[in-house]
């Protein structure tokens, strides 16, 4: 690969796709300054740009080099003079970019092994542990404490941006350092299937076998996707019992309980079952504080504190959501060079945060009669039905949690019911929420639909 040549193809591609002003402003004196194992490493002239390659084009890079350079894994930025950079206008104190590239890792230590697939920037030193999360980081330090005898498998799911990947390449990591003679690996699904379907094309299902039982820790991600391969089921059926018969550790991470996942068999259903599985919400309020408090100090930038609760307040989302709207604040936060006010905040927040969610209410019904696997229009009758009140329940309460729909409204478009007949329905499955666990993952599984 010639870095130079790739690097000029790609900004080529890359102006293509957005306007002049932004290309010139952000890509200008970047370059590929090196490739290892897969990592593509972009130098960039100051953390600035940085920050804000990673933020507004990172998938748009990560792409356009992945169509141009099929061995491409992942991409890093690091901070460096490249031999056509010019000085950036804006003046910066002497210290700056010396300061940041020595919060960077070496280089070396950023490199995922291609031996584990491991990311070695994901470890527990950097997990935050709520309410949202507690009993999966439970169940992952009784893994770590007796891999392949504890939880096994070990099933966690959620939806995305919630730190699933994070926890098990931690669990990963931490057994690597702990037991140096265990064989640990990290493979999405795609992988998984990819090479056994190469497997068969190419005769070597043994070589397959033997490549992936030799691990004591395999860690499969986003595992939700095997609904319809059949034969891919069939072989994580025999890889898995090989690994439980000899006590070595699975783990699996999914956007949905393995109950709701398409098509799945039911004998892997049986076998997940069998171990742990537990779910990742949404962090609550006291998690988001401390996750941006660890962020900004990672980033040594300090906030007034009144900010910090505002941004935790205010975007109330998923993690990497939360992680996106500090970025954009931190960015504003070193362009100024000067801190920022409230009022800044909440404009920057009110323009960069996504819209609420907003869908017809006959689309809420689809969604949640498909759920229950009832017809769409038992919903809007009069039935006193256990399984069509306990649906119709549940869409009255998301129209008005998640949707801010009025009690009336309601009423009115689910078969002209009373607004105190809508108040109950909601304070039923609130109150309902709190002793029933099905419940809860079922409103989960039903959200997921909504993206």
């Amino acid at each position: 690969m010639n870095p130079k040549q790739l690097w000029k193809n790609c900004l080529a591609e890359i102006e293509t796709g957005i306007s002049k002003a932004n290309f010139s402003t952000w890509f200008k004196n970047t370059s590929i300054i090196k490739e290892d194992t897969g990592i593509i490493y972009i130098g960039v002239p100051n953390e600035f740009v940085r920050d804000w390659l990673i933020n507004k084009y990172h998938k748009l890079i990560t792409k356009t080099i992945a169509d141009a350079y099929e061995n491409m894994r992942a991409v890093e930025y690091t901070i460096t003079k490249t031999e056509d950079a010019a000085e950036p206008e804006r003046e910066e104190t002497p210290t700056t970019n010396a300061t940041y590239v020595n919060k960077e890792l070496p280089l070396k230590d950023l490199y995922i092994n291609p031996e584990d697939n491991l990311n070695p920037r994901y470890h527990f030193n950097s997990f935050i542990v709520g309410a949202f999360n507690e009993l999966a980081y439970a169940a992952s330090q009784a893994i770590i404490d007796s891999p392949g005898t504890k939880y096994n498998p070990f099933f966690i799911y959620g939806g995305t941006g919630l730190g699933k990947t994070h926890l098990i390449q931690a669990v990963g990591n931490t057994i690597k350092d702990r037991y140096p003679n265990k064989k640990v690996h990290y493979m999405t699904l795609e992988k998984f299937a990819t090479d056994f379907i190469s497997s068969l094309q190419s005769n070597k299902a043994n070589s397959f076998k033997e490549k992936y039982r030799k691990y004591d820790l395999l860690i499969i991600d986003d595992i939700q996707f095997i609904g319809k391969m059949e034969k891919i089921q069939e072989e994580l059926f025999h890889t898995f019992n090989t690994f439980h018969e000899n006590n070595k550790q699975i783990i699996f991470s999914s956007d949905k309980h393995p109950n709701y996942i398409p098509e799945l068999a039911d004998r892997l259903k049986s076998r997940f079952a069998a171990g742990m599985i537990v779910d990742i919400s949404q962090p609550e309020y006291e998690s988001r504080l401390a996750i941006l408090k660890v962020k900004l100090r990672e980033l040594n930038i300090d906030l007034d504190p009144e900010i910090v609760e505002y941004i935790a307040s205010a975007v109330d989302g998923n993690i990497r959501e939360l992680e996106g709207s500090l970025n954009i604040i931190v960015c504003q936060y070193r362009l100024k060079n000067k801190p920022l006010t409230l009022a800044e905040v909440k404009n920057l927040l009110k323009n960069n945060m996504r819209p609420k969610k907003n869908m017809a209410i006959k689309d809420i019904v689809k969604i949640v009669s498909e759920h229950y696997k009832l017809e769409e229009a038992s919903v809007y009758e009069k039935t006193r039905k256990k399984e069509i009140v306990r649906a119709r329940q549940v869409v009255m309460y998301l129209l008005r949690e998640d949707f801010n729909v009025s009690y009336p409204l309601i009423g009115q478009k689910l078969g002209g019911k009373d607004h105190t007949t809508v108040i109950h329905s909601c304070l039923k499955i609130k109150n309902d929420l709190k002793n029933d666990p099905q419940l809860l993952q079922e409103l989960e599984q039903i959200r997921i639909m909504f993206k």
